[in-house]
């Protein structure tokens, strides 16, 4: 196996903040696929807070794997098209639909991501791989 790129980003959460209060629930459903989407509204009931970490962190990964795959958000990347979502175990694994799910499956790409929150500032960091 080798590697395929590297990306990280990392996102001060008042931006995130700052696009909710102007566009509300909107923002999240541009940002978020289906899955996330459950979970944000779940968190952002019990806690505005954590709901918007998890909507900064899902951000911030959307953009590491931008950079990891090379393509910017350019198709057949785009926002909705790549989850994260936690296994069971509480890893962060890469859910892809169409387009860049089979764009990724030609490229035989699998992704290792890490994403961590505080406060004021959200990182994640995505490493592409070659099966």
């Amino acid at each position: 196996m080798s590697i395929y790129g590297v990306g990280t980003d990392l996102l001060n959460v008042t931006r995130i903040h700052e696009a909710y209060a102007a566009r509300g629930e909107r923002f999240a459903q541009r940002i978020l696929g289906d899955e996330e989407l459950v979970i944000f509204r779940r968190r952002f009931e019990r806690h505005r807070e954590r709901g918007l970490l998890f909507l900064a962190t899902r951000f911030a990964a959307k953009e590491a794997l931008s950079k990891a795959i090379g393509l910017g958000m350019h198709s057949p990347m785009s926002w909705r098209v790549a989850q994260f979502v936690n296994a069971p175990s509480g890893k962060p694994t890469v859910l892809l639909s169409e387009p860049l799910k089979l764009w990724c499956e030609s490229k035989r790409l699998s992704f290792h991501v890490s994403m961590t929150d505080e406060r004021d500032m959200v990182c994640a960091f995505v490493v592409a791989e070659i099966k």
